[in-house]
């Protein structure tokens, strides 16, 4: 599973904010693991004051998340990320936080430890120069030579010693990545509110332009994978639109859930009769959703006055309907989302086949599926390429509108 995405997130109050908490740029580190090889996962953030209530500005690559619920009590520093369920709490001493993060969509392993130290922009340490020059498009393996292998393009870009990049898989993008090159060694990270991703890659070739690579990737608390690469400008992962098809062609496709305000909604509904509709599988915890959520905002207000229709069908991490809807709304509220949002009440890749029975499967959220106005599907697109991958995401978001625009065409 990247231009820059801006997302927001405040405690609202009258009350003067102290400012302690200082201005400029804090270097965060999560610790990933607790034993006497500490694995930690560098970020930096920023903090700037608006009418006198700070604001958090997380930095990855050409990304910034700016975080604006924060709240600062005494020497307490809590805030809660944007549109996940996520949030810090901390203790401010002089120029250092130290706390927790916790992720409230998961029920285990959800709190990392956390610290950060003021004034510091460096995000991997190093202590020696490049030797090679990561940049280029590499074919990638996980978990080669294993039932659970599986296929990823790499991107990387270097200059000097920092390199940005990300890995597009067939489900996703691992969206912004920012690191650093020493030796032949190359180090990304990337925390975005809901995942925490953590790369070691080292060259096997020492000649300064590299052609392999083997590594091992961190995932929050809940893993890693170690995988290979070789550089492979031609390299292509699965057409995204061969993956889930109709179990029968031509067959028409049908559902009823809930809005977040209860009431039940039908493809069916006068509303979407002879409208283009573009029907998106998604959840607010989900980092791809949002970046295509934010993607498709902008697509509803552009052709809704043409005839088009976008209806997201949420598959949240819990059924309490009440909970569901609040992630839903802040979701919508951050990305100005116009188009119906449903409650579906069910969760994972498996409830949403159950839940959409004309599909052979449902590997990935997001899915984006299009239909003409006499709903047949035109097209079912696993994953999403978002705007951290670059040309990928340029050619899918051409293609999408070109193939809107030609079925609003048709009357």
């Amino acid at each position: 599973m990247k231009k820059k995405l801006i997302i927001l997130f405040c405690f609202c109050t009258a009350i003067a904010f102290p400012q302690n908490f200082k201005s400029g740029t804090w270097r965060g580190v999560l610790t990933l693991s607790e034993t006497k090889n500490e694995i930690i996962l560098p970020f930096n953030f920023n903090v700037k004051y608006v009418n006198n209530a700070p604001v958090i500005e997380v930095l990855n690559a050409d990304e910034k998340i700016v975080v604006d619920e924060v709240s600062v009590f005494g020497d307490s520093v809590n805030f809660y990320m944007p549109v996940f369920d996520t949030e810090f709490r901390t203790a401010l001493r002089g120029d250092s936080l130290n706390g927790i993060w916790i992720n409230h969509t998961k029920k285990t392993k959800n709190v990392l430890p956390f610290e950060a130290v003021f004034n510091n922009a460096t995000r991997f340490i190093t202590s020696a120069k490049p030797k090679v020059d990561f940049t280029g498009r590499y074919e990638v393996t996980f978990n080669a030579g294993t039932s659970d292998a599986y296929k990823a393009v790499g991107i990387f870009k270097q200059n000097g010693s920092k390199v940005t990049g990300t890995f597009l898989t067939e489900t996703g993008d691992y969206r912004y990545l920012e690191g650093a090159v020493q030796n032949s060694n190359m180090s990304l990270s990337c925390f975005d509110g809901s995942h925490a991703f953590l790369f070691f890659m080292t060259a096997n070739n020492k000649t300064g332009k590299v052609n392999d690579l083997e590594g091992k990737v961190f995932y929050s608390n809940s893993g890693t994978e170690n995988f290979v690469a070789k550089r492979n400008e031609q390299f292509k992962l699965k057409d995204p639109e061969s993956i889930t098809v109709l179990k029968t062609p031509g067959e028409k496709i049908y559902f009823t859930f809930p809005d977040t305000e209860g009431k039940k909604v039908s493809l069916s509904d006068e509303k979407y009769k002879n409208k283009v509709v573009i029907i998106q599988l998604m959840g607010s915890w989900c980092p791809n959703c949002m970046d295509e959520t934010a993607y498709l905002s902008k697509v509803y207000h552009k052709y809704q006055n043409s005839g088009l229709e976008i209806i997201a069908l949420a598959y949240e991490r819990t059924d309490d309907f009440e909970k569901a809807k609040k992630n839903v709304l802040r979701l919508k509220k951050r990305f100005m989302v116009d188009y119906d949002v449903l409650i579906t009440g069910l969760t994972g890749k498996a409830k949403a086949a159950e839940s959409l029975p004309f599909f052979n499967n449902i590997s990935a959220f997001p899915t984006t599926i299009i239909l003409d106005r006499n709903h047949e599907v035109k097209s079912i697109y696993t994953g999403f390429s978002g705007p951290a991958t670059g040309k990928a995401y340029v050619q899918y978001t051409e293609k999408t509108e070109h193939l809107v625009e030609q079925l609003l065409l048709k009357k």
